[in-house]
C-alpha cells in the first residue's frame, strides 16, 4: 500500500502518539466505531443522485462542526445501497482538521483513515489518492501529530504542490521550523502558497526577521504576493518595529490594489501603531470603506498603546453607536487606556459594565489591566485583594505587574510576598528577581540584594542582557549590552569626546 501509514489499532492510540488534553477517549455522544465503519466491502465510485445528496448532507453537518451527527449519517450511508465515495471521506477528514478542538475530531479521523485502508482507497486513481493523502496530512497536522503526517507524506509515491504546502503548514504549526524549511527547499516548484506558508509560519513562531528574509527572496524569484502574504509580512514588521519595510509594504499594497481587503488594512493599523505612528494608523482607519470589529479594536488598542488614552476611550464610545458591540479585546484596550491615564474610577466602571451590560466574562488579561491600574495608582492592597478574589490563578505577567508597582511605591513587604508566588509560577524569569533586588537597593537593604543574588545563583537564573534595535536601510539591527563590539564603543568614545569639546553636560 503505497502511501498509507502503519495501521493504528482501533482499541488504543498508536504507541508513539500522545493525545493532547482536549482529546477525550470517550466522547459524550457515542461515535460509530472503526469496525462498524469498515464493514462495507468497498466504497462507491458512483456519483448518482443519492450518493451526491447524502455526501452533501454529511458535508453540511461537517462544515458546521457537527462531527458526531455527520459520523452517524456516514454510518447509515455505509449500511445503505449508496456507499460513500472518496469525496465523502475527504469532506469529513477536512472537517476533522478544521474542528480539531472537538472531542470527536481525532477518533472520527482515525476511523476514516482505517476505512480508507480497509477498502484500498489508496490504490484507486492517482488523483483520488493524492486528495486523500493530502487530507490525512492536514488532519494529523491539525490534531498535533505532525510525526504521523510526515510518515504519510514520506510514503506517498506522488505528491503535488498542495501536498507539500499542507506538510509545510503542519510543520510550522507544530513549531518544526527547520523541517518546514528543509521541505520548502526540497520542493520541485514553489508557488505563492508555499512562500506564504513559510512566511506566515515564521511570524507565528516568533521568527520575524526570517519572515522578512523569505519575503525578499520571494520577490527576487518574481512571485507576486497576495493579501494573505501581505498580512503576514505586516505582522513581521509589527513585531520588529520595522517601519520603513512596513511603509514599503503599504505602498506596494496600494499599487497592487490589495488595500481593498479589510484584514490587510487592520494589519497596517496594527503595524503603524506598534511602530509609534498612530497618526498614520488613524488615516488608514478613517479611509476604510468597510470596518470590522477587528478594525475598531486595532485602532482603540493603537491609541492605548501609544498613550492616547482620551482618544482611545472616545473611539471606544463611538464604536458602541455602530452595529459593533465591544468584546473582550475591546475592553482590554479600554482598560489599558484607563491604566495609562490613571483613571481608576472609569476603569472600575468599565470592568463592571463589561460584565453587566455586555455579558463579557472577565479573562486573565482583564484582571491584569485592572491590577496594573490599581498598582500604578498606589492602591496595592486593593490590587492584592482583586488577585485573591480572581476565579483563576494569577500568571507571571499579572504578578510581575504588581511587583513593578511595589518597586515604584517601595512596598518591600508585599514584594516579598509576591516573590514567593512568582517562584511557584515562573521561577526562571530573571526580571522578577531584578525588580525585587532593585526594591531592596532603593531602600538601602543591601543584605536583601545579596540574598536575591544568592537565590538566583542557587536556582541557576542569569540576568538576560538588555538590547536595543534600530532599523537602518530596511534592515533591523540589534545591539546587546556587553557584547564587546569595538566599533560601537569606539563610536561612543568619539561622541563623548565631541560632547566635551562643545562643553555639553548631559542632564
Amino acid at each position: 500500500m503505497a502511501c498509507s501509514p502503519p495501521p493504528i489499532p482501533p482499541a488504543s492510540p498508536h504507541p508513539r502518539l500522545r493525545l493532547p488534553p482536549h482529546h477525550h477517549p470517550s466522547p459524550p455522544i457515542p461515535l460509530p466505531t472503526i469496525s462498524s465503519l469498515t464493514k462495507s466491502p468497498s466504497l462507491s465510485s458512483d456519483l448518482s443522485g443519492d450518493v451526491v445528496a447524502r455526501t452533501s448532507s454529511i458535508g453540511r453537518l461537517a462544515r458546521r462542526g457537527h462531527l458526531a451527527a455527520a459520523a452517524v449519517e456516514l454510518s447509515a450511508m455505509l449500511s445503505s445501497p449508496s456507499s460513500p465515495n472518496h469525496i465523502t471521506i475527504i469532506t469529513l477528514l477536512s472537517a476533522c482538521a478544521d474542528f480539531s478542538s472537538s472531542p470527536f475530531s481525532f477518533p472520527l479521523g482515525l476511523a476514516l483513515h482505517a476505512l480508507a485502508l480497509k477498502v484500498s482507497l489508496f490504490s484507486s486513481s492517482l488523483h483520488e489518492s493524492l486528495l486523500l493523502g493530502t487530507a490525512l496530512i492536514d488532519f494529523y497536522s491539525n490534531n498535533g501529530f505532525s510525526d504521523l503526517a510526515l510518515q504519510l507524506f514520506d510514503r506517498m509515491p506522488h505528491r503535488n504542490s498542495v501536498t507539500y504546502n499542507t506538510m509545510i503548514a503542519g510543520h510550522m504549526k507544530s513549531g518544526d521550523f527547520n523541517q518546514a524549511l528543509d521541505l520548502f527547499h526540497r520542493m520541485p516548484t514553489r508557488d505563492l502558497i508555499s512562500w506564504t506558508a513559510i512566511i506566515n509560519g515564521c511570524v507565528k513562531n516568533g521568527l520575524s526577521e526570517e519572515a522578512l528574509h523569505h519575503f525578499r527572496q520571494m520577490q527576487a524569484e518574481r512571485v507576486d504576493p497576495d493579501y494573505v502574504t501581505a498580512v503576514a509580512v505586516a505582522g513581521a514588521c509589527s513585531n520588529l518595529g520595522a517601519l520603513s519595510q512596513g511603509t514599503w509594504l503599504h505602498r506596494f499594497a496600494l499599487k497592487r490594489g490589495l488595500l481593498r481587503n479589510a484584514r490587510l488594512q487592520n494589519s497596517l493599523i496594527d503595524m503603524y501603531s506598534k511602530c509609534g505612528r498612530v497618526s498614520i494608523a488613524q488615516q488608514v482607519f478613517d479611509r476604510m470603506p468597510i470596518r470590522t470589529l477587528v478594525s475598531w479594536n486595532s485602532m482603540i488598542a493603537g491609541f492605548a498603546l501609544n498613550g492616547f488614552s482620551a482618544e482611545a476611550l472616545l473611539l471606544f464610545s463611538e464604536m458602541q453607536k455602530t452595529e459593533f458591540k465591544p468584546d473582550g479585546v475591546s475592553f482590554t484596550a479600554a482598560l489599558t487606556s484607563c491604566s495609562h491615564a490613571g483613571m481608576v474610577d472609569e476603569g472600575l466602571r468599565l470592568f463592571r459594565v463589561m460584565q453587566t451590560d455586555f455579558r463579557v466574562v472577565p479573562r486573565i488579561e482583564h484582571y491584569g489591566c485592572l491590577v496594573d491600574l490599581l498598582g500604578r495608582a498606589g492602591l496595592l492592597e486593593e490590587a492584592v485583594s482583586l488577585v485573591e478574589s480572581m476565579p483563576m490563578k494569577p500568571n507571571e505577567v499579572l504578578l510581575g505587574s504588581l511587583m513593578a508597582a511595589c518597586c515604584v511605591h517601595g512596598d518591600v513587604e508585599l514584594a516579598e510576598r509576591l516573590m514567593d508566588l512568582l517562584l511557584q509560577v515562573e521561577p526562571e524569569t530573571d526580571s522578577n528577581y531584578v525588580l525585587l533586588s532593585n526594591i531592596y537597593a532603593a531602600m538601602g537593604r543591601w543584605e536583601g540584594v545579596g540574598r536575591v543574588r544568592g537565590l538566583m545563583k542557587g536556582i541557576g537564573v542569569k540576568k538576560k542582557p538588555g538590547f536595543s534595535a534600530v532599523e537602518i536601510d530596511g534592515g533591523v539591527h540589534q545591539f546587546v549590552a556587553g557584547d564587546g563590539s569595538d566599533e560601537i564603543y569606539a563610536l561612543l568614545g568619539l561622541l563623548h569626546f565631541d560632547m566635551e569639546l562643545h562643553r555639553y553636560e548631559p542632564g
